[in-house]
């Protein structure tokens, strides 16, 4: 009977997966990473937090599965980014989501170096790419990390549409005091789908690169 429970489990959850990753697609990239109402979206990933095959993420046995490249495919409620972003009039005519990403690399016992990756289509200004670099650390439960970061960077990589003006990377550091720590869970996790959530419910559909 348990065998029989774990095969239907398995059935349902790439069943979920499929159909989460064609109606991510069919939203395209710059209406998924903006505010909007993903109700249908947002109840097939509860359904698979509900068969998660890895629960503990953190622990050292799942750290290899976790770290990596991995796309943001999806956003509830938007991103730090985009949700400035929507607050400017035309902003969907004008600037453009091209790529977000997160590397997770492996650091010291009970931590997890972060670099938060956008890049972007601004009009006139040409290509750019921000950056957020900090740490996860972790303690007994190895489902949720405290996050911080501790410098932001910004490049533009081609300025004014033209490829020759690339300019140096500017880093802008955090001052200690001014870090904040944000909870972070990662309520599920496979060898190609990891699903985040915020303080607030937001979560994050990342697909591995």
């Amino acid at each position: 009977m348990e065998t029989q429970n774990m095969v239907e489990d398995e059935t349902t959850r790439i069943a979920l997966k499929t159909g989460l990753l064609q109606r991510v697609k069919a939203l395209g990239l710059q209406q998924a990473l903006f505010p909007s109402d993903g109700g249908e979206i947002d109840e097939m990933v509860r359904q698979l937090e509900s068969i998660n095959p890895i629960a503990r993420p953190l622990q050292p046995a799942s750290l290899p599965s976790l770290l990596g490249n991995w796309q943001l495919v999806y956003a509830s409620k938007g991103t730090v980014v985009t949700r400035r972003l929507a607050s400017m009039p035309d902003f969907g005519e004008t600037i453009k989501i091209k790529r977000v990403w997160q590397t997770l690399a492996a650091g010291n016992s009970g931590k997890i170096f972060a670099s938060n990756h956008a890049f972007l289509d601004l009009p006139l200004l040409g290509e750019w790419q921000l950056q957020a670099a900090g740490i996860w650390t972790w303690g007994t439960d190895e489902q949720m990390a405290k996050v911080s970061f501790d410098s932001f960077s910004v490049q533009a990589t081609k300025f004014f549409g033209m490829e020759s003006w690339r300019f140096p990377e500017l880093k802008i550091p955090v001052l200690e005091f001014l870090r904040n720590e944000a909870e972070w869970t990662t309520s599920y996790l496979d060898e190609d789908i990891r699903v985040g959530r915020g303080a607030t419910g937001n979560l994050f559909v990342f697909r591995r690169e």
